[in-house]
């Protein structure tokens, strides 16, 4: 304790860990940054610029007569107490990303720029950095800007070694090309984009069927998963952004009517959001690949089989609605951009809900 009293230090806040860590950071946001970015050294807000923006997508290079942002929040959840148990945080900060862009591309829009907020109760450095360096990964994954953000320590406030994310993504679509659901009709296609496991929903559900009801530790090893049982939960949430985008770029060759982002409530919940009122979507069960995690989850909890189309995304990541005329070149399309596309259903006359069959 200083001679001249208590310092802030003292109170649990390291000022000068702090600073360190923002030089660091400054870094890592540098190395995301696009023609959109303006230079705002020692500003208390990231600037960007519309009349910047160049060659971070097709649509850019055509003229924009209405421009709409389209804004996006999130956090990683539960997910994060698998970091705490493994102290593995490099990976977190992407399902961070992928969570707000993923749901700002669903308007059809290209994510501009990221901003993140982390709350720990001490600063410990390799953290943080670790940290950071995931959000840079996903805003470069994404086609993003990381253009600023906040770290926050709150001695007191978390449990030793834990901290909370959340983040926050701001995308651009022209008007016209705006995807709200009204294009979707009865006779589409529904195509299915593979998820890379749990993304970062169902957390609750999943650990407490493997660890409390299962018995399964994060280091159990699971011929089925190939690798240990953490190591499979962390796999960190896809990013759609790029693939999709050039998609949306065959315009009128082959339109998108919809796209939907599975997280919490899955394939059951989230797909109603886009359908009209007069519409279901029939889903083909056994259509696609799914991840042998979910069967994991599924046989250590006894849980229904509905219950978990319910809470998981099952193996699908996100949902690509388009008339039977452009599933060939959409698919096309997206898989020449690393994604798995499966054919996985149609839109059918209804009353706005989702069939299984």
């Amino acid at each position: 304790m200083s001679e001249k009293g208590i310092t802030y230090k003292d109170a649990g806040v390291d000022i000068d860990t702090g600073n360190e860590l923002a030089s660091k950071y400054t870094e890592l946001m540098e190395s995301t940054f696009g023609s959109g970015v303006v230079r705002n050294d020692g500003g208390f807000g990231g600037l960007f610029s519309l009349k910047g923006l160049t060659g971070q997508c097709d649509f850019f290079s055509r003229f924009m007569d209405e421009p709409i942002l389209v804004a996006g929040a999130d956090g990683v959840g539960t997910k994060l107490k698998l970091a705490f148990m493994l102290g593995k945080h490099d990976t977190v900060g992407i399902d961070l990303v992928a969570m707000s862009v993923n749901d700002v591309l669903v308007q059809g829009a290209q994510p501009l720029f990221f901003l993140d907020y982390i709350g720990t109760g001490r600063c410990d450095k390799d953290t943080m950095l670790a940290l950071v360096t995931g959000v840079a990964e996903g805003c470069r994954q994404s086609g993003c800007a990381l253009l600023g953000g906040e770290t926050a320590e709150m001695p007191g406030f978390y449990p030793e070694g834990e901290y909370d994310l959340a983040g926050f993504a701001v995308g651009i679509v022209e008007k016209s090309a705006l995807l709200d659901g009204s294009k979707v009709g009865s006779g589409d296609v529904i195509l299915g984009l593979s998820s890379s496991g749990l993304h970062s929903n169902g957390f609750s559900l999943a650990r407490k069927a493997l660890f409390e009801v299962g018995g399964y530790k994060v280091d159990s090893n699971i011929e089925e998963l190939k690798t240990t049982l953490g190591e499979a939960l962390l796999e960190p949430t896809r990013i759609y952004v790029k693939p999709v985008m050039k998609a949306l770029d065959l315009g009128d060759k082959a339109p998108i009517h919809g796209l939907v982002h599975i997280t919490g409530g899955g394939i059951t919940e989230n797909t109603p959001r886009i359908l009209p009122k007069n519409c279901n979507a029939e889903i083909k069960l056994g259509s696609w690949s799914k991840p042998a995690i979910f069967d994991t989850i599924q046989n250590a909890g006894n849980i229904a089989e509905d219950e978990m189309y319910r809470v998981f995304n099952m193996g699908i990541g996100m949902l690509v609605i388009c008339p039977e005329s452009s599933v060939e070149a959409v698919k096309a399309t997206l898989e020449e951009n690393g994604e798995t596309a499966f054919e996985i259903g149609k839109v059918i006359d209804g009353t706005g809900e989702v069939d299984f069959i």
